[in-house]
Formats: structure tokens, C-alpha cells, sequence
């Protein structure tokens, strides 16, 4: 548990196989228990992505639940002694995949975004949430590539206004930011 000056919300930020998830495992690792948020759809077809799927799964100790799938506002709205949630790009997918938003205007996937900002917000137990930093590397070729570096960035600053740390993690270093 952590103390009473211990950050009770943080969010994690870094770019792919930058280390961030397991920086994020370690923040809650001493927690009695911790409810694990996976937001990775699994596609059997993508044999590369759920490698990548069983190495977070096997990295993960047995006394950990694991929660697949759910609306992160929705789980949100029950308190856990610790929750880590992994990770908001595979969310935001979902959510532009679930509202065919590929093609439509930026700002369709608001509504969703609005109701995880809300419900990180106002949760008060120890949370810690991974999500991919995009915005430093090239320019996406496609406009479905710009979509989500432009959602993600935003998202990524709308919750770290809300979060009470906030680290980004480079070569599997952390660097805190807030």
C-alpha cells in the first residue's frame, strides 16, 4: 500500500519495447494485491502481438487478477487495493474500431475519452495506467496513423492532468515528469 504521500494515480509513457509496462509492474509490485486492466484484443492470426500478449502474462505474479476486454471507466467505478491498467493505445484501437472511426473526424472517440479521463479523475486508489508516447517519432505515412498519434496525444495530456505522477520511460529508464 502506498504511503500517504505516495502518488495515488500514475501514468506511464514510453515508446514500443521502451520498458514502460515493466516499470509499471515494479510501482505496484509491493501492493497486496493487484487488479491487472489488460486492454490488448487478441487476434490468434497475429503471432508476433500475442507473444508479446504471453510475455506480459508470464511476467505476471499469481496472486495478481486479471481483468480482459472491460471498459476501463467501467472497472474503474470499483475500488482495488492497486490497479494497473496496460495500456491505453490498444484501448483507444478498440475504440476507433468500435466506433469505425478510421476515416471519420478526429474527436469521434471523445465521448469515450471523456468518460476514462472522468473516471481516472475521480478514482482514489492506487492506479497506474502504461500508454504509448507516438508523438517523437516519424510523421504516420496514413491518415488512420495520424488519427492515432493525434488521439493518443491528447489523451496522454488529458491524463496526465489528472494523475498525480506521471514518468516516461526511454531504453528502460524512467524519468519522472510530474
Amino acid at each position: 500500500m502506498p504511503r500517504s504521500d505516495s502518488p495515488i494515480r500514475t501514468l506511464v509513457l514510453g515508446g514500443a519495447r521502451s520498458g514502460k509496462s515493466a516499470f509499471a509492474e515494479g510501482l505496484v509490485a509491493d501492493a497486496p494485491t493487484v487488479r491487472y486492466l489488460a486492454t490488448a484484443v487478441l487476434d490468434p492470426a497475429d503471432h508476433d502481438f500475442a507473444a508479446r500478449i504471453a510475455g506480459h502474462r508470464e511476467r505476471r505474479p499469481a496472486h495478481w487478477s486479471t481483468v480482459e476486454n472491460a471498459e476501463p471507466a467501467t472497472v474503474l467505478a470499483e475500488p482495488a487495493p492497486a490497479t494497473l491498467l496496460d495500456d491505453i493505445g490498444t484501448w483507444l484501437t478498440a475504440r476507433l474500431d468500435a466506433r469505425q472511426a478510421w476515416e471519420s473526424p478526429r474527436g469521434t472517440v471523445t465521448p469515450d475519452c471523456d468518460a476514462l479521463v472522468g473516471a481516472v479523475e475521480t478514482y482514489r486508489h492506487p492506479l497506474v495506467i502504461v500508454s504509448p508516447e507516438v508523438g517523437m517519432g516519424v510523421i504516420p505515412a496514413t491518415r488512420s496513423g495520424r488519427l492515432f498519434r493525434d488521439e493518443i496525444g491528447t489523451l496522454n495530456q488529458r491524463l496526465a492532468q489528472v494523475c498525480d505522477a506521471a514518468y516516461l520511460v526511454v531504453a528502460g529508464l524512467p524519468v519522472r515528469l510530474k
